[in-house]
């Protein structure tokens, strides 16, 4: 997308951000361009996720306020003066793809948010569905000296992080899935994809990307698992550059606590958040699947399984977890 179109779908937002209707040819007038070109920039808004309603006579209208994303009011909510840059962007493919495009020149905590995400990814190489303003889509870059040795647990020292972040914005009752998602009365919330690179022996560099339901439309299909949002467990809703803020806070704390220090000051706190603690489930492997009661998590991040053979622990790659 041309920098001029990325502008004129900038400003035609923030007119129809007020949730009323403006006709087409008034915002024509505005921004300087045709009714039809208006008509296409809305066509492409629809296509990221946004409910608009078009009527004959009276225009454009969101079906719901746009909460967008502000720079300068996320950093309204930072307890510190961050130690790298923040960017805020509009529609890209993926937040964590961008900063892997420029991670060698990163300092730690440097952090991308986007207002919607075209390629975004979940774990397996899983669709992550990112409609436009719909949700807090964020990625921060960290090395770490000790290279992929010191990693373990990382996915959930961030999911600590992530609910502690939470709790802070008023939303209670969190729980965590081993390895890394977020949940709520028993369905998904949020989601972490850490991608690691590097060399064996050295440094690494890790790109940790968070996916966190606000406000997704009702009608979205293309999820396949029960999720839940932050406007079914907030009321008033969270303000998203609250949330991002709050979150990126917690993100560098923990990320500068887990460097030092590994996964030993996370255990306690994530065994207190198991969604599945001393619960039947099944760990899908590849083509097996293992079926036990849950027993948390040992010192290294792995999940303990018991079986009839005794606890065993699992570590992390291609397993899923999933209720009886």
């Amino acid at each position: 997308m041309s920098k001029s179109s990325e502008l004129v779908r900038g400003n035609l937002l923030s007119i129809l951000a007020d949730n009323k209707f403006h006709s087409g040819e008034t915002l024509g007038k505005t921004l300087g361009i045709s009714r039809a070109s208006i008509s296409n920039h809305i066509k492409v808004f629809s296509s990221l996720g946004l409910d608009i309603y078009s009527v004959t006579g009276k225009g454009y209208r969101l079906a719901q306020p746009l909460m967008l994303l502000n720079l300068d009011k996320i950093k309204e909510h930072f307890l510190s003066t961050h130690p790298a840059e923040i960017e805020v962007l509009n529609v890209i493919g993926s937040t964590n793809q961008y900063l892997k495009d420029k991670s060698i020149e990163l300092k730690n905590g440097h952090t991308c948010l986007a207002e919607a995400q075209t390629a975004g990814r979940g774990r397996h190489g899983r669709k992550w569905v990112s409609p436009y303003a719909a949700s807090l889509y964020l990625s921060m870059h960290w090395s770490f000296a000790g290279g992929y040795a010191v990693l373990g647990g990382l996915s959930l020292a961030i999911g600590v992080a992530i609910v502690d972040a939470l709790n802070q914005c008023g939303v209670k009752g969190v729980q965590l899935k081993w390895p890394n998602d977020i949940y709520a009365q028993g369905k998904k919330l949020a989601g972490v994809l850490i991608e690691v690179e590097g060399q064996m022996g050295s440094g690494c560099q890790a790109v940790i990307g968070v996916g966190l339901n606000v406000t997704l439309p009702k009608n979205i299909e293309e999820i396949g698992q029960p999720w839940i949002d932050l406007s079914q467990l907030s009321d008033p809703l969270i303000n998203r550059n609250t949330l991002a803020g709050t979150l990126v806070n917690e993100l560098t704390k923990s990320l500068t606590l887990f460097e030092s220090s590994g996964l030993e000051p996370f255990i306690a706190k994530w065994r207190a958040l198991d969604v599945y603690a001393n619960q039947g489930v099944k760990l899908i492997i590849g083509q097996q699947t293992v079926t036990g009661v849950s027993r948390g998590i040992d010192a290294n991040g792995a999940i303990l399984l018991e079986t009839e053979q005794g606890v065993k622990a699992y570590h992390g790659g291609e397993i899923s977890v999933r209720p009886i």
